[in-house]
């Protein structure tokens, strides 16, 4: 079985930063698309950014040129860094992966999520 953990959340002042990350394990062959995604009470959840394996990062207008998506294959871990947080991030960060156990197939896995908190 696979699964996806994340940490990293809490409570930060309006501007400040925090650092999530999101971590894969189980019997994995290889992992594809990654990507972070949000939910704030109320609302629906949202896309915030997607890397692929190679790289290739994707990111939601309201969070670009502060938060940043990265990887580290060998770890089978992914990470978002945000930076000048805002009250409208307010929301619990869920990671997503689409992760091979056995050629052909691809499965598409959801951490439990993590609360960030932000004041003004």
């Amino acid at each position: 079985q696979v699964q996806l953990v994340e940490s990293g959340g809490g409570l930060v002042q309006a501007g400040g930063s925090l650092r999530l990350s999101c971590a894969a394990s189980g019997s994995i062959f290889r992992i594809n698309d990654m990507g972070w995604y949000r939910q704030a009470p109320g609302q629906q959840r949202e896309l915030v950014a997607t890397i692929t394996s190679g790289g290739v990062t994707n990111y939601a207008d309201s969070v670009k040129g502060r938060f940043t998506i990265s990887r580290d294959n060998a770890k089978n871990t992914m990470y978002l860094k945000m930076d000048s947080l805002k009250p409208e991030d307010t929301a619990v960060y869920y990671c997503n992966a689409a992760i091979i156990q056995t050629m052909p197939y691809i499965g598409h896995y959801w951490g439990q999520g993590t609360q960030v908190t932000v004041s003004s």
